[in-house]
């Protein structure tokens, strides 16, 4: 057997025990194993000592806690009924190190890691196939996975950042050309064309040149939104810059009978933001909306506020997104739309970031999608954690 030196020099004199002792030692191997217990119940990590057939000999308070059951009522019990969807048979059957990582939604959403390794139960010179323990040694691994997906993300987007700037650059070029070139056409035209002709030769000139100006600025706010620039705070009323954001978009959306329907709070306090940027970030948003709806539907854009942030929700009356989809609303290029970029979300995700804030996706396929933006109320200079 596995043995402490205690349980060595216990054993070998074993023999020589007198009646009376017999009390003495089992207090002692009581004290023992409830120091052991001890160290083991003060670890972060979680232990768990199962046979080969999957029964939990020993769990310690993390495990548990990782798993949601009680480490006393969770002894005894199969390995498989505490963690759900673990084909322990298959992880013990080579009776080799593994090393794992899983995700479990229950108590909470966490990504931990796992080793498992085989401890023999009788000394080396006794037979190999004699009965095994298998400790599971589990640990906490949601915030390094984490961190190493922002770091990701990062380096994805500012490699995104200059291409789309690039793309943008080009596309600005044009727009102005066509803009000085529509001026001077128009000029030419006042001149060769029948006075009788002229003004609705006009309404078309400064329809397009408009539109030009419109999609200048477009290009102009996308540059600003992807720049990796500091934000220009300065305090401003963002129920505001979503009553600006919907008049931008309004000719757009009407033209597609899409609705729009405010509800703003009152008393919404003023926030310390980029006013262009959450303007390029709620642009966004609501085409996207608008997107998901087609045509003849509607989208209500309301504002709320409670303590700790000033929220914006962004609801559609769309196709809803794919349950399968939802993991990857964030991820550079992927789009469901046929045309779309796959870089709107990302930017969007990125300006609230840099506000101290956090956006919100819920959606159910065929239902419509609801986004919710979080702003902070206060400036964050310090936060207290939970104990």
């Amino acid at each position: 057997m596995v043995k402490s030196g205690f349980v060595d020099k216990l054993i070998q004199r074993v023999d020589r025990v007198e009646p009376g002792e017999v009390q003495q030692y089992l207090n002692r191997l009581v004290q023992e194993k409830g120091f052991f217990e001890k160290i083991f119940e003060a670890l972060r990590e979680g232990v768990i000592v199962a046979d080969g057939e999957g029964t939990i000999l020993y769990i310690n308070r993390s495990a548990g806690a990782f798993f949601g059951a009680q480490a006393d009522a969770a002894t005894g019990k199969s390995i498989g009924d505490i963690v759900r969807g673990l084909d322990w048979p298959a992880l013990v059957s080579t009776r080799a190190t593994v090393n794992r990582d899983m995700e479990v939604f229950y108590p909470e959403n966490r990504i931990l890691n796992f080793y498992i390794t085989p401890l023999p139960l009788v000394d080396d010179e006794e037979p190999a196939d004699a009965d095994i323990a298998y400790v599971m040694l589990v640990r906490d691994a949601t915030e390094n996975r984490r961190h190493t997906e922002e770091k990701i993300e990062s380096e994805r987007l500012n490699a995104l950042t200059m291409l789309a700037a690039g793309v943008a650059h080009e596309i600005g070029n044009p727009l102005n050309s066509l803009n000085i070139h529509l001026q001077l056409l128009e000029r030419k035209v006042k001149k060769a064309v029948p006075e009788l002709y002229r003004d609705t030769l006009k309404e078309y000139f400064e329809i397009g040149t408009s539109e030009v100006k419109r999609l200048d600025f477009i290009v102009d706010q996308f540059l600003r939104a992807i720049r990796p620039s500091e934000p220009q705070f300065k305090m401003t009323n963002v129920n505001e810059l979503v009553e600006e954001s919907c008049r931008f978009l309004e000719p757009e959306l009407k033209d597609r009978e899409i609705r729009v329907t405010l509800d703003l709070a009152e008393g919404v306090p003023l926030l310390k933001i980029d006013p262009d940027q959450l303007k390029q970030a709620f642009y966004n948003l609501i085409r996207n909306a608008s997107q998901a709806i087609g045509a003849d539907g509607d989208i209500l854009v309301r504002s709320d506020l409670d303590d700790d942030f000033v929220e914006i929700h962004f609801v559609d009356t769309g196709g809803g997104i794919p349950a399968e989809a939802m993991g990857q609303i964030f991820d550079p290029y992927f789009t469901t739309k046929k045309t779309g970029s796959g870089l709107g979300l990302l930017i969007v995700r990125r300006i609230i970031r840099e506000h101290g804030g956090e956006i919100r996706f819920e959606s159910k396929e065929g239902e419509g999608t609801k986004v919710t933006v979080f702003l902070p109320r206060y400036e964050k200079n310090v936060r207290m954690l939970k104990d």
